[in-house]
């Protein structure tokens, strides 16, 4: 199937947030192409397939580290040099790439980045040192929050602006699958064809992802006006650093506690170490529930569903650290950690895109940006409290009093923007 011709719909920059009724003019028309039915499902499983490609890429290298530690010669802990190189070549590259392509159209920058990265896997594959692997995990980072940003909004394009949320987390979709799917069977799979295999198995996704965009994802002009200095514009608003700020400190109380979910599994909760890939499996499956429920809350209310998702997350960290110790509970726990944690996308998303009105594209690759930053906050304190002697219960607080941050910082990024909605009016 062929790219459907483009017709021109002008949509709201600013969506109504808060459950209100009224729309914010677009300040220029954008063009885009309205999908349904077998057009619509195939666009957007060409766009989830590169967030799985993504999103398997990024986890499965933890699962095999020690192979991979064999393999170059290095300590385990050197290996984790590799999953640093590559959230920083997420932080770097989400703002830059985005940036630099503000004048291309989004299918053709979302084409071009899918290059990068498949290129980028397959150059791990062939890494002959380890600093050479670090810096291939280095490029494979880049066009993480590029792209998924960039494919948010082309999705958001595709749908009516009331479905807006949902079309974000149906690409979100394909990062949940891959922590279900695609990091079990592409660790057995390194396992047995050792693991540099998982590499160019990832950079077949990328092609994949390639033909599948160039297929059935129609294209659309750049905006008339885009340009480098426009996108920067989002750097200079208040709410886009207030989002970012959500984010970080909401998801870094989600990641004080997934990074250490092995050993809390094994120490606390008394299971064995063979099963913990099929928990995280569980994990995974509370994820894409989380996702899909997160696009609806969004639709119905950007703020509300950060509202919700923070507020959940709290309650959720102080339980989980509670009955961890009993197995039944854990497990239950984990499914609803990994739900209650995708709540909080689609509506953050959402926000970035519609704080910064004029430059969504840069804003909504930001996103990433905070979540990797996310990662490292919640990893760090996660191991203070741990080399504390507080023991692997410690995090689950730990991440709590973090989402009540996050909420804090929710709760102010909405009175703010009630605030400049009623100058406005």
């Amino acid at each position: 199937m062929g790219a459907t011709p483009s017709s021109h719909t002008p949509l709201p920059h600013l969506l109504p947030l808060e459950g209100q009724m009224t729309t914010t003019a677009p300040t220029a028309p954008a063009a885009s192409t309205l999908l349904e039915g077998r057009p619509l499902l195939l666009a957007v499983i060409a766009l989830a397939m590169g967030g799985f490609g993504i999103g398997t890429t990024e986890f499965t290298i933890m699962g095999l580290l020690q192979e991979g530690a064999v393999d170059l010669g290095v300590r385990n802990q050197d290996m984790g040099l590799m999953i640093s190189a590559y959230a920083l070549g997420v932080v770097v590259g989400a703002p830059v790439l985005t940036a630099l392509g503000a004048r291309v159209p989004k299918r053709t920058m979302v084409l071009w980045l899918m290059v990068v990265f498949t290129l980028a896997n397959a150059s791990s594959f062939f890494a002959p040192t380890y600093e050479v692997m670090v810096f291939t995990r280095f490029l494979s980072g880049l066009p993480h929050g590029a792209y998924f940003g960039l494919a948010a909004i082309l999705a958001s394009t595709l749908v009516p602006p009331t479905k807006r949320g949902r079309a974000i987390a149906w690409i979100m979709l394909g990062l949940a699958v891959a922590n279900v799917i695609g990091v079990p069977l592409f660790t057995w799979l390194g396992q047995q064809l050792g693991w540099r295999s998982m590499f160019l198995a990832v950079a077949l996704i990328g092609v994949l992802t390639w033909i599948s965009i160039r297929t059935f994802v129609p294209f659309s002009p750049a905006h008339a006006d885009a340009s480098i200095r426009r996108e920067l514009t989002a750097l200079k608003s208040g709410g886009v650093w207030l989002a970012i700020c959500t984010g970080i400190v909401g998801f870094g109380g989600f990641f004080a506690v997934y990074s250490y979910i092995s050993p809390i599994l094994t120490d606390v909760t008394g299971l064995p170490i063979e099963v913990v890939p099929l928990v995280l499996g569980l994990y995974g499956l509370g994820m894409v529930v989380g996702n899909l429920v997160g696009g609806r809350l969004a639709d119905w209310s950007v703020f509300g569903s950060l509202y919700i998702s923070m507020t959940s997350l709290t309650i959720v960290m102080v339980v989980f650290g509670l009955v961890s110790p009993i197995p039944w509970l854990a497990l239950i726990f984990v499914f609803i950690m990994g739900g209650v944690g995708s709540l909080l996308a689609p509506g953050l998303q959402s926000l970035l895109m519609d704080s910064a009105p004029k430059a969504q594209s840069l804003a909504a690759s930001l996103n990433h940006s905070a979540l990797n930053i996310a990662n490292a906050l919640g990893a760090a304190l996660g191991a203070a409290v741990i080399n504390a002697g507080l023991g692997y219960q410690a995090p689950a607080y730990v991440g709590a009093m973090l989402a009540v941050g996050g909420l804090v910082l929710a709760l102010v990024s909405g009175f703010v923007h009630r605030r400049k909605t009623a100058r406005a009016a």
